[in-house]
Protein backbone atom coordinates (compact mmCIF):
# COMPACT_ATOMS: atom_id res chain seq x y z
CA UNK A 1 0.00 0.00 0.00
CA UNK A 2 2.83 2.37 0.92
CA UNK A 3 4.65 1.59 -2.32
CA UNK A 4 1.46 2.30 -4.27
CA UNK A 5 1.09 5.67 -2.52
CA UNK A 6 4.69 6.56 -3.29
CA UNK A 7 4.09 5.60 -6.92
CA UNK A 8 1.21 8.05 -7.21
CA UNK A 9 3.27 10.78 -5.53
CA UNK A 10 6.28 10.24 -7.79
CA UNK A 11 4.02 10.38 -10.83
CA UNK A 12 2.85 13.89 -9.95
CA UNK A 13 5.98 15.10 -8.17
CA UNK A 14 7.30 16.99 -11.20
CA UNK A 15 3.96 18.76 -11.63
CA UNK A 16 3.80 19.71 -7.95
CA UNK A 17 7.39 20.97 -8.10
CA UNK A 18 6.63 23.03 -11.21
CA UNK A 19 3.61 24.67 -9.53
CA UNK A 20 5.69 25.40 -6.42
CA UNK A 21 8.43 27.05 -8.50
CA UNK A 22 5.80 28.99 -10.43
CA UNK A 23 4.27 30.28 -7.18
CA UNK A 24 7.68 31.15 -5.74
CA UNK A 25 8.74 33.12 -8.80
CA UNK A 26 5.46 35.06 -8.84
CA UNK A 27 5.59 35.73 -5.06
CA UNK A 28 9.14 37.04 -5.40
CA UNK A 29 7.95 39.55 -7.98
CA UNK A 30 10.19 38.18 -10.71
CA UNK A 31 7.20 37.92 -13.09
CA UNK A 32 4.45 40.52 -13.36
CA UNK A 33 0.87 39.38 -12.84
CA UNK A 34 0.08 40.92 -16.26
CA UNK A 35 2.48 38.40 -17.78
CA UNK A 36 1.64 35.34 -15.67
CA UNK A 37 -0.67 35.12 -12.67
CA UNK A 38 0.37 32.99 -9.71
CA UNK A 39 -1.33 29.64 -8.97
CA UNK A 40 -2.96 31.09 -5.84
CA UNK A 41 -4.31 34.01 -7.86
CA UNK A 42 -5.70 31.58 -10.44
CA UNK A 43 -7.46 29.57 -7.71
CA UNK A 44 -8.95 32.71 -6.15
CA UNK A 45 -10.11 33.94 -9.56
CA UNK A 46 -11.72 30.57 -10.27
CA UNK A 47 -13.62 30.75 -6.99
CA UNK A 48 -14.83 34.27 -7.83
CA UNK A 49 -15.95 33.25 -11.33
CA UNK A 50 -17.87 30.31 -9.89
CA UNK A 51 -19.56 32.41 -7.21
CA UNK A 52 -20.73 35.16 -9.56
CA UNK A 53 -21.96 32.60 -12.12
CA UNK A 54 -19.63 33.66 -14.93
CA UNK A 55 -17.80 30.36 -15.18
CA UNK A 56 -20.85 28.03 -14.92
CA UNK A 57 -22.79 30.06 -17.51
CA UNK A 58 -19.96 30.04 -20.04
CA UNK A 59 -19.16 26.41 -19.28
CA UNK A 60 -22.68 25.28 -20.14
CA UNK A 61 -22.53 27.16 -23.46
CA UNK A 62 -19.20 25.55 -24.35
CA UNK A 63 -20.41 22.07 -23.40
CA UNK A 64 -23.49 22.42 -25.62
CA UNK A 65 -21.39 23.58 -28.57
CA UNK A 66 -18.83 20.81 -28.14
CA UNK A 67 -21.46 18.09 -27.68
CA UNK A 68 -23.49 19.30 -30.68
CA UNK A 69 -20.43 19.52 -32.93
CA UNK A 70 -19.10 16.13 -31.81
CA UNK A 71 -22.47 14.45 -32.33
CA UNK A 72 -22.68 15.86 -35.84
CA UNK A 73 -19.08 14.77 -36.50
CA UNK A 74 -19.86 11.20 -35.43
CA UNK A 75 -22.84 11.04 -37.81
CA UNK A 76 -20.90 12.49 -40.74
CA UNK A 77 -17.75 10.46 -40.08
CA UNK A 78 -19.59 7.15 -39.66
CA UNK A 79 -21.79 7.60 -42.74
CA UNK A 80 -18.89 8.60 -44.99
CA UNK A 81 -16.67 5.81 -43.62
CA UNK A 82 -19.38 3.23 -44.33
CA UNK A 83 -19.90 4.53 -47.86
CA UNK A 84 -16.17 4.63 -48.55
CA UNK A 85 -15.23 1.46 -46.69
CA UNK A 86 -17.94 -0.86 -47.96
CA UNK A 87 -17.80 0.10 -51.64
CA UNK A 88 -14.97 0.64 -54.08
CA UNK A 89 -17.03 3.20 -55.94
CA UNK A 90 -17.87 4.91 -52.66
CA UNK A 91 -14.18 5.10 -51.81
CA UNK A 92 -13.39 6.70 -55.16
CA UNK A 93 -16.10 9.31 -54.63
CA UNK A 94 -15.61 10.06 -50.91
CA UNK A 95 -12.01 9.38 -49.91
CA UNK A 96 -10.31 11.87 -52.23
CA UNK A 97 -12.28 14.94 -51.07
CA UNK A 98 -11.92 13.86 -47.43
CA UNK A 99 -8.15 13.65 -47.76
CA UNK A 100 -8.14 17.16 -49.24
CA UNK A 101 -10.51 18.72 -46.71
CA UNK A 102 -8.68 17.29 -43.68
CA UNK A 103 -5.55 19.28 -44.59
CA UNK A 104 -7.36 22.62 -44.63
CA UNK A 105 -6.50 24.83 -41.61
CA UNK A 106 -9.46 25.63 -39.41
CA UNK A 107 -8.60 29.33 -39.09
CA UNK A 108 -8.70 29.71 -42.87
CA UNK A 109 -12.29 28.44 -42.88
CA UNK A 110 -13.58 30.84 -40.24
CA UNK A 111 -14.30 33.74 -42.66
CA UNK A 112 -16.14 31.43 -45.05
CA UNK A 113 -18.20 29.86 -42.27
CA UNK A 114 -19.19 33.31 -41.00
CA UNK A 115 -20.08 34.41 -44.53
CA UNK A 116 -22.15 31.28 -45.17
CA UNK A 117 -23.80 30.73 -41.78
CA UNK A 118 -23.66 34.11 -40.03
CA UNK A 119 -22.24 34.81 -36.58
CA UNK A 120 -24.62 32.72 -34.47
CA UNK A 121 -24.18 29.23 -33.06
CA UNK A 122 -24.27 27.43 -36.42
CA UNK A 123 -20.72 28.26 -37.63
CA UNK A 124 -19.24 27.42 -34.22
CA UNK A 125 -20.90 24.01 -34.11
CA UNK A 126 -19.98 23.30 -37.73
CA UNK A 127 -16.33 24.21 -37.10
CA UNK A 128 -16.22 21.68 -34.27
CA UNK A 129 -17.92 19.08 -36.45
CA UNK A 130 -15.58 19.79 -39.35
CA UNK A 131 -12.46 19.10 -37.33
CA UNK A 132 -13.79 16.15 -35.35
CA UNK A 133 -15.26 14.23 -38.29
CA UNK A 134 -11.92 13.35 -39.90
CA UNK A 135 -10.40 11.10 -37.19
CA UNK A 136 -13.68 9.20 -36.98
CA UNK A 137 -13.79 8.75 -40.74
CA UNK A 138 -10.13 7.77 -41.10
CA UNK A 139 -10.06 5.25 -38.26
CA UNK A 140 -13.41 3.64 -39.06
CA UNK A 141 -12.48 3.42 -42.74
CA UNK A 142 -9.21 1.73 -41.72
CA UNK A 143 -11.11 -0.68 -39.48
CA UNK A 144 -13.57 -1.63 -42.21
CA UNK A 145 -10.83 -2.15 -44.80
CA UNK A 146 -8.70 -4.07 -42.31
CA UNK A 147 -11.20 -6.81 -41.45
CA UNK A 148 -9.62 -10.27 -41.53
CA UNK A 149 -10.29 -11.86 -44.92
CA UNK A 150 -10.72 -15.24 -43.24
CA UNK A 151 -13.69 -13.91 -41.30
CA UNK A 152 -15.30 -12.69 -44.51
CA UNK A 153 -14.70 -16.04 -46.15
CA UNK A 154 -16.22 -17.79 -43.16
CA UNK A 155 -19.30 -15.58 -43.46
CA UNK A 156 -19.70 -16.54 -47.11
CA UNK A 157 -19.24 -20.22 -46.23
CA UNK A 158 -22.03 -19.96 -43.66
CA UNK A 159 -24.26 -18.38 -46.29
CA UNK A 160 -24.60 -15.01 -44.60
CA UNK A 161 -26.12 -12.23 -46.66
CA UNK A 162 -24.14 -9.06 -47.35
CA UNK A 163 -26.10 -7.10 -44.74
CA UNK A 164 -25.45 -9.77 -42.10
CA UNK A 165 -21.75 -9.86 -42.98
CA UNK A 166 -21.62 -6.09 -42.46
CA UNK A 167 -23.63 -6.24 -39.23
CA UNK A 168 -22.10 -9.34 -37.62
CA UNK A 169 -18.52 -9.34 -38.93
CA UNK A 170 -17.34 -6.04 -40.40
CA UNK A 171 -18.80 -3.56 -37.93
CA UNK A 172 -17.79 -5.48 -34.76
CA UNK A 173 -14.28 -5.94 -36.17
CA UNK A 174 -14.03 -2.21 -36.97
CA UNK A 175 -15.39 -1.07 -33.59
CA UNK A 176 -11.96 -0.81 -31.86
CA UNK A 177 -10.72 1.49 -34.63
CA UNK A 178 -13.88 3.57 -34.32
CA UNK A 179 -13.26 4.01 -30.58
CA UNK A 180 -9.71 5.17 -31.29
CA UNK A 181 -11.07 7.68 -33.80
CA UNK A 182 -13.65 8.84 -31.26
CA UNK A 183 -10.93 9.52 -28.69
CA UNK A 184 -9.04 11.63 -31.19
CA UNK A 185 -12.27 13.37 -32.22
CA UNK A 186 -13.09 14.32 -28.63
CA UNK A 187 -9.71 16.00 -28.23
CA UNK A 188 -9.97 17.79 -31.57
CA UNK A 189 -13.48 18.99 -30.77
CA UNK A 190 -12.12 20.97 -27.80
CA UNK A 191 -9.31 22.40 -29.93
CA UNK A 192 -11.79 23.48 -32.58
CA UNK A 193 -14.05 24.95 -29.92
CA UNK A 194 -11.22 27.22 -28.77
CA UNK A 195 -10.96 28.57 -32.32
CA UNK A 196 -14.73 28.89 -32.73
CA UNK A 197 -15.33 30.69 -29.44
CA UNK A 198 -12.66 33.30 -30.04
CA UNK A 199 -14.31 34.55 -33.23
CA UNK A 200 -17.51 36.62 -32.93
CA UNK A 201 -18.65 34.81 -29.78
CA UNK A 202 -20.66 36.45 -27.01
CA UNK A 203 -20.41 33.58 -24.54
CA UNK A 204 -18.39 30.47 -23.80
CA UNK A 205 -15.02 29.78 -22.18
CA UNK A 206 -13.13 31.05 -25.23
CA UNK A 207 -15.09 34.31 -25.20
CA UNK A 208 -14.35 34.71 -21.50
CA UNK A 209 -10.64 34.30 -22.23
CA UNK A 210 -10.74 36.84 -25.08
CA UNK A 211 -12.35 39.42 -22.80
CA UNK A 212 -9.66 38.72 -20.22
CA UNK A 213 -6.97 39.33 -22.82
CA UNK A 214 -8.27 42.86 -23.42
CA UNK A 215 -7.79 43.65 -19.71
CA UNK A 216 -4.50 41.71 -19.30
CA UNK A 217 -6.21 39.27 -16.92
CA UNK A 218 -3.85 36.33 -17.19
CA UNK A 219 -5.53 34.74 -14.16
CA UNK A 220 -8.84 34.44 -16.05
CA UNK A 221 -7.03 33.14 -19.14
CA UNK A 222 -5.33 30.44 -17.07
CA UNK A 223 -8.67 29.50 -15.51
CA UNK A 224 -10.07 29.04 -19.00
CA UNK A 225 -7.09 26.90 -20.04
CA UNK A 226 -7.48 24.79 -16.91
CA UNK A 227 -11.17 24.28 -17.69
CA UNK A 228 -10.39 23.22 -21.27
CA UNK A 229 -7.77 20.78 -19.99
CA UNK A 230 -10.12 19.33 -17.38
CA UNK A 231 -12.93 18.95 -19.90
CA UNK A 232 -10.58 17.21 -22.32
CA UNK A 233 -9.43 14.80 -19.61
CA UNK A 234 -12.96 14.01 -18.44
CA UNK A 235 -14.31 13.50 -21.95
CA UNK A 236 -11.43 11.14 -22.74
CA UNK A 237 -12.22 9.17 -19.60
CA UNK A 238 -15.83 8.86 -20.71
CA UNK A 239 -14.73 7.47 -24.08
CA UNK A 240 -12.42 5.01 -22.31
CA UNK A 241 -15.35 3.87 -20.17
CA UNK A 242 -17.38 3.34 -23.36
CA UNK A 243 -14.46 1.35 -24.75
CA UNK A 244 -14.37 -0.90 -21.69
CA UNK A 245 -18.14 -1.39 -21.88
CA UNK A 246 -18.39 -2.28 -25.58
CA UNK A 247 -15.00 -3.94 -26.06
CA UNK A 248 -14.84 -6.03 -22.89
CA UNK A 249 -14.10 -9.08 -25.05
CA UNK A 250 -11.06 -7.38 -26.55
CA UNK A 251 -9.73 -6.22 -23.18
CA UNK A 252 -10.14 -9.69 -21.69
CA UNK A 253 -8.29 -11.17 -24.66
CA UNK A 254 -5.42 -8.71 -24.17
CA UNK A 255 -5.17 -9.64 -20.50
CA UNK A 256 -4.97 -13.32 -21.38
CA UNK A 257 -2.20 -12.65 -23.91
CA UNK A 258 -0.21 -10.55 -21.45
Amino acid sequence: MLRKGLGYFSRYFSLILLVAIWQGVCSAGLISSHVLASPLAVVRTAETLVRDGTLPKNLVVSLVRAASGLSLAVIIGVVLALVSGLSRMGEEVVDGPMQIFRTLPALALVPLFILWFGIGETPKILLVAFGAAFPIYLNLHKGIRGVDVRLLEMGKTLGLSHSKVVRDIILPSALPDFIVGLRFAVGISWLMLVVAEQVNAESGIGHMMMDAEDFLRTDVILVGLAVYGFLGLMSDQIVRYIERFFLIWSLDKNREVS
